[in-house]
């Protein structure tokens, strides 16, 4: 559509407004739509152009944190390593470690390795920055448990249920106690 318009006569039951501009057999659209038109094509073409830009950045941007997880070979596969494949625990020699994240189910290369040499298998917490695929390592330090010990008190807590009902520790007890059971990597 041109700037010009519509042609009034092509538009069955149209009719031209009192007080709007006609070119010839043009009508001329309003100054409104033209200000609409223009916005729209600015915003399109920063999208287009910026778009990349932002994720580029995005993608190289470094996030510190912490993870838990396992220690693996870097042969070993996401499959094996959910599987907890006794591959993935096998000694490969001037092989890299991995970082086996199992609850986003994600591997990551080790920088510097240094740090990980001698934890092969073992269950540890890293701390450190994400950049990319890669978890550049500040200290490493080694899983002491997986849950609460044998008679300790559960922290308060509160969840939705599968049928969507709000749920604590004191609406769950009953008279003789609670067992409870939390499993987090479960592959649904």
């Amino acid at each position: 559509m041109s700037d010009a318009g519509l042609d009034p006569d092509d538009i069955p039951g149209c009719k031209i407004k009192p007080g709007t501009k006609q070119v010839g057999p043009k009508l001329r659209l309003g100054a409104k739509v033209l200000r609409m038109r223009r916005g729209l094509l600015f915003g399109a073409i920063v999208i287009f152009c910026f778009a990349p830009l932002a994720k580029s950045a995005q993608k190289d941007m470094t996030n510190p944190g912490s993870w838990s997880g396992i220690i693996i070979n870097s042969g070993c596969t996401l499959d094996q390593a959910f599987a907890e494949a006794e591959a993935c625990t096998k000694s490969v020699p001037g092989g890299p470690l991995s970082f086996y994240d199992d609850t986003t189910r994600q591997i990551f290369a080790l920088d510097p390795q240094k740090a990980a040499v001698g934890h092969l298998g073992d269950a540890v917490t890293v701390h450190g920055t994400l950049e990319g695929d890669t978890l550049h390592l500040a200290s490493l330090e080694m899983l002491a448990s997986i849950g609460l010990a044998v008679g300790q008190k559960a922290p308060a807590f509160s969840a939705l249920d599968q049928f969507g009902h709000q749920q604590s520790l004191g609406t769950l007890k009953g008279p003789k106690g609670t067992a409870l059971l939390f499993f987090r990597s479960a592959d649904w």
